[in-house]
């Protein structure tokens, strides 16, 4: 018995640190260095609510540059990522030796040089000076080796190539070969200038991801997280396979404020494994389900790894719409991944865990969920438009009387969970779990919920920028960890004023170390993989890689689309949710750009950078890289290759999506009615059920290979019913390129015409490529044409681009002068492709007949048997 719990202490001590080398440092100095550690952790969290609150503009002080902030941001993670990671696995994890006080002084000067020097480079810009050479050199040789301590090798391995590629572009081979790039050009671009580690990524990490990870942290501190759990097993924990589902939603719940999948995997898989192996899963299963469900965080609005706000800079369009484009997918891929944990459930014919609900009728729970579900509605009505409506009425002091409101509704929140005993954390390898009552447990956090409600309010009502949303979220956060103790000991009748508060600032003091440690790696992620970005803007890769995807496919859309997915998720291999989506945004989604257009395929941008982020992210999957399918196999004792194939399978759902999406933009809500996006989504989840159904094998009961084909089929049509639509009627009809105006003027207003044009692109080179031309306003196709900003010419059988108004439609899309329009393509009226999903559900119906049938026969067998 002593020996297990040894054996059980060791290997929860080897998952800490696990988790404390991929996410806040394995070292723990003692006595002044660690006090120092933890000191300038906070400093660096007080320094990130300054620069994102409103106070340096009101008192005059403290304002500072974006490069300036960048600089300062970049020399903390520096500092801190060699204090708190050790070199080696052997290095002392109690002390800092002293080469690396040296290493994370010399490291902090150099990522601070933009900062100390900032007039002195701005006087030299593009002129550097021996001094910043060397400052660059050893900037970016420091960077490299903390990229290698805090995320291991793959980034800096990644980062050292594209250097490399850099320097030696004459001597490398074909297509490869550049006229490369001298050492100070190399340093101009990628240290001094804000092209390179101080460009968009960093500047993202300093002005939006840091408050994010910051606000997550302080709500995990303030007992957010294993209210969370508890609420997920609370609801679902009694129903078949029910832990495994818990797994799933509270893994969605702290996969929504987290920015790590590994961190994501162990805060709820200590908890949720050790549960779903109870009532029958295996390690390996039990990992995978964890696994996939955590990663699936990372593609969670709102903060989807950071990437949510790095899209808004790399796409262009606001944080709003970029949520809204994301959500569908990745709420769709949770429902989906809860259905295939209940079709595990029915296949190994598992139990839940009992619950501590009393016996309620069923009719009873149904009316209590929607008289809770109308009184949610009812309020969120009244608080969107009564706010709405007061706004104007009391004009400057709003947001005083709004604030006033928000503590009067926290204090009675606070009121009702004081009715409540607490929640407590439970040992999930004890021998007897008992689930905890639902009502309770739903009851006694609700004000956690507020600062969301804060968040979500500033970014989709007030429009405020991500950071300032982040900033009075975590405002109001920081207020409820100092008060909460106090005003529900009140309310109790057992309050210890100065004990209370003194907990609470303890709990705060802790949220801004472990907020500040957990960023640490994603700061020497975005400056790192801004090496990348910086390589491919000053030495063209990404065209490279065009050429080379281009050969690799011959043109084939679709294998010009497999073959990008299998390089996104060879380059994030390894690498955490941030940097992943840099590199792959930078090099693969101008491929799918290029290539696609060339070859018919013209999408959204939104899209592209979406399908080569859910690829990137597969990489956390996918054996034999797979970082959170080691956490998880930690956890749970399983073999880590068969828990991430095992987390691949079920992760299909996701792989899936990509190439659903790139081919039917309705799923990410683009150009879609309210109507139509809640048909939409409707649609959308039952395919992916029976999508579900079909790769797992098993709907009402085991299906036949033929069944499992005919509900992929069936998934199929209504994700895509245009494939079926276009192969009966062709949704274009060819005209001549000479009547383009006509052709203009002919379609209605508000469509789009289809051209393939012939030209040259930015370096001389022969160029095709397919364009749409969004029909503008006019009665006439004269009137049309003028306000597109473009006139045309016939020579012979040629139809060119005679003239292009500047800033006009014509010149935004491209159209240039001298190129050729080869084909004109018009939309025509022709039904509907939604219905062709009538058939598709013919086929599904004729599926459940059979395998119910089927299923009559074996409930007697079953009996005769268990008897």
């Amino acid at each position: 018995m002593q020996d297990e719990k040894t054996s059980s202490a060791a290997a929860q001590h080897d998952l800490e640190d696990m988790v404390a080398s991929s996410d806040t440092g394995a070292r723990k100095p003692l006595g002044a260095p660690g006090k120092l550690l933890v000191g300038i952790a906070a400093a660096w969290s007080l320094f990130q609510l300054w620069i994102a609150s409103p106070l340096p503009y009101m008192m005059g002080f403290g304002v500072f540059s974006a490069t300036e902030a960048r600089s300062i941001h970049l020399a903390f993670a520096l500092f801190l990522a060699f204090m708190a990671y050790p070199a080696l696995k052997r290095s002392p994890r109690d002390r800092v030796p002293l080469q690396d006080w040296a290493f994370a002084a010399v490291a902090a000067f150099c990522g601070a040089y933009l900062f100390v020097f900032y007039d002195d480079l701005a006087g030299r810009a593009g002129r550097p000076i021996t001094q910043d050479i060397v400052v660059g050199v050893v900037g970016i040789v420091m960077l490299l080796e903390a990229t290698r301590r805090a995320l291991g090798p793959p980034l800096m391995v990644v980062a050292a190539i594209f250097i490399a590629y850099s320097l030696f572009g004459p001597y490398m081979p074909g297509i490869l070969a550049h006229r490369g790039v001298s050492l100070g050009g190399l340093i101009n671009h990628q240290w001094l200038g804000t092209q390179g580690v101080f460009g968009i990524a960093l500047g993202v990490s300093t002005s939006f991801v840091f408050l994010f990870v910051l606000f997550g942290a302080l709500l995990d501190k303030a007992g957010a997280g294993n209210y969370f759990i508890k609420v997920a097993f609370s609801m679902l924990g009694h129903f078949k396979g029910g832990p495994a589902k818990a797994a799933v939603v509270a893994s969605g719940m702290t996969g929504l404020i987290s920015g790590s999948s590994i961190a994501n995997t162990v805060t709820t898989g200590t908890f949720t494994i050790p549960m779903m192996k109870r009532v029958g899963f295996s390690a390996e299963k039990a990992g995978a389900v964890e696994v996939s469900s955590s990663v699936n965080g990372q593609i969670m609005p709102p903060v989807m790894g950071a990437a949510a706000f790095l899209m808004v800079e790399y796409v262009g369009i606001s944080y709003v719409e970029v949520i809204k484009h994301a959500f569908l997918p990745a709420l769709i891929s949770y429902i989906a991944l809860i259905y295939i944990v209940h079709l595990e459930a029915l296949k190994a014919n598992m139990r839940g865990l009992p619950s501590s609900n009393p016996p309620r009728p069923l009719l009873n729970k149904v009316i209590g969920f929607l008289t809770g579900l109308l009184l949610l509605m009812a309020l969120s009505i009244g608080v969107y438009y009564g706010l709405g409506w007061l706004k104007p009425v009391l004009g400057d002091a709003t947001p005083w009387v709004i604030s006033v409101g928000l503590a009067v509704v926290y204090i009675g929140l606070l009121k009702i969970s004081s009715n409540y005993p607490e929640l407590e954390v439970d040992d999930p390898n004890s021998k007897v779990v008992k689930l905890p009552q639902t009502r309770p447990t739903v009851m006694v956090g609700l004000h956690y919920i507020l600062p969301v409600v804060v968040l979500v309010w500033c970014l989709m009502v007030e429009r405020l920028s991500p950071g300032l949303s982040a900033f009075w979220a975590t405002v109001f956060m920081i207020f409820i960890m100092v008060t909460q103790r106090p005003i529900i000991a009140l309310f109790r009748g057992r309050s210890q004023l100065a004990d209370d508060i003194k907990e609470g600032l303890w709990d705060l003091w802790d949220g801004l170390v472990t907020g500040a440690r957990n960023m640490i790696g994603i700061g020497i992620a975005t400056a790192t993989a801004g090496i990348v970005v910086g390589a491919v803007s000053q030495t063209g890769v990404g065209l490279v890689l065009a050429d080379v995807v281009e050969i690799l496919s011959g043109g084939n859309l679709m294998v010009i689309l497999l073959l990008t997915a299998v390089l996104s998720l060879i380059l994030g291999m390894g690498l955490p949710t941030t940097a992943n989506y840099i590199v792959v945004s930078a090099l693969m989604a101008p491929v799918i750009v290029m290539l696609g257009q060339q070859n018919g395929l013209i999408v959204p941008l939104i899209a592209v950078h979406l399908f080569v982020f859910y690829f990137g992210i597969m990489a956390d999957v996918t054996p034999p890289v797979g970082l959170a399918s080691f956490a998880a196999a930690a956890v749970s004792g399983g073999d880590p290759i068969r828990t991430g194939f095992q987390a691949f399978y079920y992760s299909l759902r996701t792989a899936a999506l990509p190439f659903l999406f790139i081919f039917n933009t309705d799923l990410l809500l683009i150009d879609v009615t309210v109507a139509q996006g809640v048909l939409i989504f409707i649609v959308a989840t039952v395919a992916m059920l029976i999508f579900a159904a079909g790769t797992q094998g098993y709907f009402i009961t085991r299906n036949r290979w033929y069944e499992s084909i005919l509900l992929l089929l069936v998934a199929f049509t209504l994700f895509r019913p245009g494939f079926w639509m276009d192969r009966i009627h062709d949704p274009y009809e060819s005209i001549p390129p000479a009547q383009f105006a006509e052709a203009l003027g002919d379609v209605d207003e508000g469509s789009n015409l289809r051209i393939q044009i012939a030209g040259e692109d930015a370096f001389g080179a022969p160029l095709t490529t397919y364009m749409l031309v969004p029909v503008p306003d006019g009665d006439t196709a004269e009137e049309r044409m003028a306000n597109l900003g473009l006139e045309l010419y016939t020579d012979g059988d040629q139809t060119l681009v005679d003239f292009v108004e500047f800033g006009s439609p014509a010149a935004e899309l491209g159209l240039d002068f001298d190129q050729e329009i080869i084909e004109v393509l018009a939309p025509v009226n022709r039904w509907t492709k939604e219905w062709m999903w009538l058939p598709a559900l013919g086929l599904f119906a004729l599926v459940v007949l059979l395998q119910r049938g089927r299923r009559r026969k074996e409930e007697p067998e079953s009996a005769i048997t268990s008897s």
